[in-house]
């Protein structure tokens, strides 16, 4: 990952982020974790972008929280439409944000469909569900 991380592919800044948080292949690195897991999230990478807004949560800055997951949402990331919907609840979000961010969240959602995915995702079931039958 190291490699292609170092040309700028964002997929694996994001697994070396994973790796240096769970130590797992080599020695755990929080500095390292989070700079690859914020260089993920300027690449485009959803789930480092709610990774973000989770760290940022947990930290109290729930006003950068927020933007990070509005930006993994518009980027079609569940987790973080999860986060939203919650933290609405909560008066940490706006309903106009909120709004926005559904409306965003599911035109990335609505983008990504294909035939080619959705029989791929079909597949994947069924292999599945073979495997748990076992």
């Amino acid at each position: 990952f190291t490699r292609a991380a170092e040309l700028g592919n964002a997929d694996a800044h994001y697994r070396l982020s994973l790796l240096y948080h769970n130590g797992k292949g080599i020695e755990k690195d929080g500095g390292k974790e989070m700079y690859h897991l914020k260089e993920a999230a300027i690449g485009g990478h959803p789930e480092a972008r709610y990774g973000l807004g989770i760290g940022e949560w947990n930290n109290g800055n729930t006003e950068r929280a927020v933007k990070h997951w509005i930006i993994a949402a518009t980027q079609g990331d569940d987790d973080s439409i999860k986060e939203l919907l919650e933290i609405f609840k909560e008066g940490f979000v706006s309903k106009d944000d909120l709004a926005a961010a559904l409306r965003a969240h599911q035109a990335a959602v609505d983008s990504a469909k294909s035939p080619q995915r959705e029989a791929a995702e079909e597949y994947r079931r069924k292999m599945k569900k073979k495997k748990s039958s076992k």
